[in-house]
C-alpha cells in the first residue's frame, strides 16, 4: 500500500506554500503584464482602425476636391473660349466698321477731288470759251458780263455731258 511518510506531507505542504508564493509573486504580475500588453495592442489596433477610417475619409474628400477642381477648370475653359470668341467677333466687327469708315472717307475725298477737278475744268473751259468767243467775234471779252455768259454756256455744255447721279 501506500506509505505516507512525513516527508511526503512536508513535500505537499512545501508545494502548496510554494504555489501560493509563486502565485502572489509571479502569476499575478505576469497576468497583469499580459493584460496590460493585450490592452495596449487593442489600443494600437483601434488607433490604426481610426487612422485607416480617417485616411479613407481624406481620400474621399481629396477625390471630391479633384472632381470639383476639374469641373471648375472645365468651366474656366468654357468661359475663356466664350470670351475669346466674343472678343474675336468684336475685333472683326470693329475692323469692318473701320473699313467702312475708311471707304466712306475715301468716297468723300474722291467726291471733293471730283468737285475740285470740275471747278478747275469749268474755269479752264470758261477761259477757253472766252478766248474762242473773242477770236470768233474778234473782240476782247473781259468783264463780269462776259464771264457770266461763259459760265452759262459751260453749264449748258456740262449738263449735256455730265453723268447722271442715278447711274453711279
Amino acid at each position: 500500500m501506500l506509505d505516507f511518510s512525513v516527508t511526503f506531507i512536508i513535500t505537499i505542504i512545501n508545494i502548496t506554500v510554494l504555489f501560493f508564493i509563486l502565485r502572489a509573486v509571479l502569476f499575478k504580475p505576469v497576468t497583469k503584464f499580459m493584460a496590460d500588453r493585450a490592452e495596449r495592442i487593442q489600443c494600437s489596433i483601434d488607433q490604426a482602425e481610426e487612422a485607416k477610417e480617417k485616411a479613407h475619409k481624406l481620400l474621399a474628400e481629396y477625390k471630391e476636391k479633384i472632381k470639383d477642381a476639374e469641373a471648375e477648370a472645365r468651366e474656366i475653359l468654357i468661359t475663356a473660349r466664350e470670351n475669346a470668341s466674343r472678343q474675336s467677333r468684336q475685333i472683326v466687327i470693329e475692323g469692318i466698321r473701320d473699313a467702312e469708315n475708311f471707304a466712306a472717307s475715301m468716297r468723300l475725298q474722291i467726291e471733293k477731288e471730283q468737285q475740285a477737278a470740275l471747278i478747275k475744268f469749268r474755269m479752264e473751259a470758261a477761259a477757253l470759251v472766252i478766248a474762242a468767243s473773242a477770236k470768233l467775234t474778234a473782240k476782247d471779252f473781259s468783264g463780269e458780263d462776259n464771264r457770266r455768259y461763259a459760265n452759262m454756256l459751260f453749264d449748258e455744255i456740262s449738263g449735256a455731258f455730265s453723268p447722271q447721279k442715278g447711274n453711279s
